[in-house]
């Protein structure tokens, strides 16, 4: 590895220290290649030994997606189905109560300690949705840890209920929510999310959400996704705007990159998007993460689903130190066009992380080791019964894009209250 620029020199000196980063020094990161690039990832994994030693940590879970009938017109999603993703993978479906405690039971008997529940925004859910959800869960399996519903579908939540957001988390608390995933972020710039989620919560709202939810006790996650019509000036405002909400809070437990996978979407089948992230790109993605986030933000998680054996090996190398969940049932990323599976299991995910030299480790969601009850559970798992996608009867795509529109525009102006 040759000797880097002095001006990118600098600016790993700066990220090393846990100095602030500039706008313009975090898209020199990204512009990094060759010689640059080696030490841009060099520095990166530094840091994350420093933090986390050889220690690759990963959760046994269950994605629980409820239901794929959504009101909004993300132009990046082919898991919705509304009636303009009428021609895309999958049948409507709305989960029963039922369907959804018989998967978190099962999951508990295959030894996962966190269901993770996102699904789209149905026109005929309310908060008493999401509150029956986290109840019904608690009934079945009282130790289960829910970690459930983005920024956008707490929003929706709390907005039909006619409750200030802080308000509606701490009902969600008391039945049972014990962390939020912090998707729907996908870019934290009001620039590209005119274009790919134009009725979607504004970054500003998106930002608002978490940091209500850090102040009720509630951690979260923070995503990017990156590759599509955005450019690396948006993914340093991005992460500069996660840096400052860390700084503030403490409250987010992790930072995960999820490449764009273009194939069923609609704004990639109209040629309006990019068809995702170079590789060179999505590694830098972690790196720069955690470079630009430092002291901050201390675990960096790859995607398997997304990045692939070979993927995850690399950005394990440069700067991640967290595999993610087992996940069970994966539907999101699939119905985009991944081809990576549905579950990769504990065995497979610990030979993944020992080829490479590392220790793997069983976590919970809050990031302590995983019992030794749940780690022997894990390993015995019996193979998955098949799920059942109870259709959604009540679904009608004519007023999915008439009625909700009042309801899009009402949420779109509302802050976090």
């Amino acid at each position: 590895m040759g000797g880097a620029t002095d001006q990118l020199k600098r600016i790993l000196d700066r990220a090393t220290e846990g100095r602030a980063l500039s706008e313009s020094d975090i898209v020199t990161l990204f512009a990094a290649r060759d010689g640059d690039f080696e030490h841009v990832c060099a520095s990166a994994d530094a840091l994350r030994a420093a933090a986390s030693g050889e220690r690759v940590a990963y959760v046994v879970n269950r994605n629980i997606n409820y239901t794929n009938v959504c009101y909004f017109r993300c132009k990046f999603c082919a898991f919705s189905k509304g009636k303009l993703a009428a021609n895309l993978r999958g049948r409507p479906y709305d989960l029963a109560l039922e369907e959804i405690q018989r998967r978190s039971r099962e999951a508990w008997e295959r030894g996962a300690t966190e269901v993770c529940l996102q699904g789209g925004i149905h026109p005929d859910y309310t908060g008493a949705t999401y509150l029956a959800i986290c109840r019904a869960i608690k009934a079945v399996t009282p130790d289960m840890h829910i970690h459930a519903f983005s920024p956008l579908e707490v929003a929706q939540g709390a907005r039909t209920l006619g409750l200030p957001v802080a308000d509606f988390l701490t009902e969600l608390k008391t039945a049972g929510l014990g962390t939020l995933p912090g998707t729907a972020a996908e870019i934290l710039d009001d620039e590209v999310r005119r274009i790919i989620c134009p009725d979607k919560i504004t970054t500003q709202q998106w930002l608002d959400v978490v940091e209500t939810a850090h102040a009720a006790g509630l951690r979260t996650t923070a995503t990017v996704m990156y590759g599509h019509v955005e450019g690396p000036e948006h993914w340093a405002r991005h992460l500069l705007r996660l840096r400052a909400l860390q700084a503030r809070t403490g409250g987010l437990t992790e930072f995960v990159p999820l490449p764009f996978v273009p194939m069923e979407t609609p704004i990639y089948l109209h040629g309006r998007a990019r068809s995702g992230p170079t590789y060179r790109e999505a590694i830098l993605m972690h790196a720069v993460a955690r470079l630009a986030l430092h002291p901050y933000v201390t675990n960096i998680q790859t995607s398997w689903v997304k990045m692939g054996p070979h993927g995850v090996k690399a950005c394990l190398r440069a700067g991640a130190n967290d595999l993610g969940g087992t996940l069970m049932n994966e539907s999101i990323s699939r119905a985009a066009g991944a081809v990576q599976g549905e579950e990769l299991p504990p065995a497979a995910m610990e030979a993944l992380i020992s080829s490479i030299g590392r220790k793997p480790a069983q976590r919970t969601t809050l990031y302590q080791d995983a019992s030794a009850e749940r780690r022997a559970a894990s390993f015995a798992a019996a193979p998955l019964a098949a799920p059942i996608h109870t259709p959604a009867h009540r679904y009608d795509p004519e007023r999915l894009n008439s009625a909700p529109a009042s309801r899009r525009d009402s949420l779109v102006r509302m802050g976090s209250q």
